[in-house]
C-alpha cells in the first residue's frame, strides 16, 4: 500500500525518525550513551546479562536464556538489532549460525527455520515460527542495503528473497505449507494451522517486501499489509487495545492454554502498531490504539504489578512473566501518540535497567527495539 505522493508523511517518504526520547527533555548525549551501554551489556556483558555467544571464529548464537534454548525468534530478532546498530561482523556470526544449523535445505521446511535448537546446533523441533521467517528476511534486505551484498551465504537480499517465495508459495506443489493464508492474507501462527498471532503482523515488513521481494509476488504483499492492518482492527479489543496471544482469522481469540488473554506474545503488538504508523502512516487507528494500550497501562489499578489480563481488562492472579518487556513496548507505542499517557510510558521505560538472570531474553530483545525506536534509531535501510 505504498501512498501516493499527496499522502507520504511516514519516515519511510521522509526520511526522518522521531526522537521522542529527545522530544520529552532527554540529552542526545544520554541517549547515545544508553544505547552503546545497552549494546555493550546485551552483547558482551557479564554472563547474568548478556544473550549474544560467538562460537568459534564465524558462528554466533542468541540464546533463550529462560528455556536454555536457541530461538529463531531471538536469531532473526539479534540480526535486526546487528544491522540497526551496523554491527556487521556479529550480523554475520549469527547468519552464519543460523544457516548452518536452523535453515533446513530441503523437504516439506525448505528455506524454513526450525523454531528451537540446543547450542551445539542440535534440533530441538523442525518446525518452523513464521516470526522468526519474517524477521529474517527483513533483516537480511537492510543487511544487503546497508552493507552490500557478498559470496553465498552473504548474498543477503538472494536470501530473503528465497525465504519469502518459499513462505508464500510452499505447498503449490503439494510439499508443505505456506506462512500466509493464500485466500486472506493472514501470516498463520504455524504452517499447519488456520489461526493466526496478532503479534506476528508486521504491515510496516510487508510495504518492504513488496518492493524487494520477487517481483511477481509484489500485489501478495500489498495485500497482505493491508489485511495485517485490518486484521489488528479486529483482534485488539476496542476498549483496553488488547489483543490475545493467539487470534482466530476472524480476530476472535483462540481458546487453549490461556492463549486467548493478554500475555507475553501480545506485548509486541503496541511496539509493531507503533513502527507501522512511524515507517508508514499505515492506519490512523493505529493512534487511538497505542493511546488504548498506554491508558489501559497508566491508569489500572495494576500498574507496577503487571500480570496476565483478559483483553477487556480483567487482570488475574498469574504475575507476568516478562514485565520488563511489558514497559519497553508500552513506551514504544509513543511513536503513535502524544501527551500524558506517553511521556509516563517513556520516563517509566527510561528509568528501567536491562533485565538480568534467567528470564532476561525476551524482555531486553524489546528493551532495545524501543530504545532504538524512540530514540529514531530503529531504520529502514534501502
Amino acid at each position: 500500500m505504498i501512498k501516493s505522493a499527496e499522502n507520504r508523511s511516514g519516515a519511510f517518504y521522509t526520511g526522518e525518525y522521531r526522537n521522542v526520547f529527545e522530544e520529552f527533555g532527554y540529552s542526545q548525549e544520554k541517549i547515545k550513551d544508553k544505547i552503546e551501554d545497552t549494546w555493550n551489556k546485551l552483547f558482551y556483558g557479564d554472563e547474568d546479562t548478556k544473550i549474544y555467544y560467538p562460537v568459534g571464529e564465524k558462528e554466533g548464537y542468541i540464546l533463550d536464556t529462560g528455556n536454555v534454548d536457541v530461538r529463531s525468534e531471538g536469531m532473526s530478532y539479534g540480526m535486526m538489532i546487528c544491522v540497526q546498530m551496523n554491527k556487521k561482523q556479529e550480523f554475520d556470526r549469527l547468519w552464519t549460525w543460523a544457516k548452518r544449523y536452523m535453515q533446513h535445505d530441503s523437504g516439506e521446511y525448505k528455506s524454513y527455520f526450525a523454531w528451537s535448537l540446543n547450542t551445539d546446533g542440535t534440533r530441538k523441533a523442525q518446525g518452523p515460527a513464521p516470526d522468526g521467517e519474517e524477521f529474517f528476511a527483513m533483516a537480511l534486505f537492510f543487511a544487503s542495503n546497508r552493507f552490500g551484498d557478498g559470496p553465498v551465504p552473504y548474498d543477503y537480499s538472494v536470501q530473503a528473497r528465497e525465504i519469502l517465495k518459499e513462505c508464500v508459495h510452499k505447498g503449490e506443489d503439494g510439499i508443505g505449507n505456506s506462512m500466509w493464508d493464500s485466500k486472506n492474507r493472514l501470516i498463520k501462527f504455524v504452517p499447519e494451522v488456520s489461526f493466526s498471532d496478532p503479534s506476528y503482523h508486521l504491515p510496516h515488513f510487508y510495504e518492504l517486501f513488496a518492493l524487494w521481494a520477487d517481483s511477481n509476488d509484489r500485489q501478495f504483499w500489498i495485500d497482505a499489509a493491508s489485511a495485517s492492518r485490518e486484521y489488528l482492527k479486529i483482534s485488539c479489543h476496542p476498549i483496553t487495545g488488547l489483543a490475545p496471544e493467539y487470534a482466530h482469522y476472524d480476530g476472535t481469540p483462540y481458546i487453549g492454554e490461556g492463549h486467548e488473554l493478554f500475555y507475553s506474545d501480545s506485548y509486541r503488538v503496541a511496539g509493531n502498531i507503533a513502527l507501522d504508523y512511524e515507517w508508514f502512516r499505515g492506519d490512523p487507528w493505529e493512534i487511538g490504539e497505542a493511546d488504548k494500550i498506554q491508558t489501559f497501562f497508566t491508569h489500572n489499578k495494576f500498574k507496577n504489578d503487571y500480570r496476565q489480563y483478559t483483553i477487556d481488562g480483567i487482570g488475574l492472579e498469574k504475575k507476568s512473566l516478562h514485565p520488563e518487556g511489558l514497559v519497553a513496548t508500552n513506551a514504544m507505542a509513543s511513536l503513535a501518540t502524544s501527551g500524558d499517557n506517553a511521556r509516563s510510558c517513556v520516563d517509566e521505560f527510561w528509568k528501567l535497567p536491562l533485565r538480568t538472570g534467567v528470564r532476561r531474553y525476551y524482555d531486553n530483545c524489546l528493551y532495545i527495539f524501543s530504545l532504538l525506536a524512540l530514540s529514531g534509531n530503529y531504520k529502514i535501510y534501502k
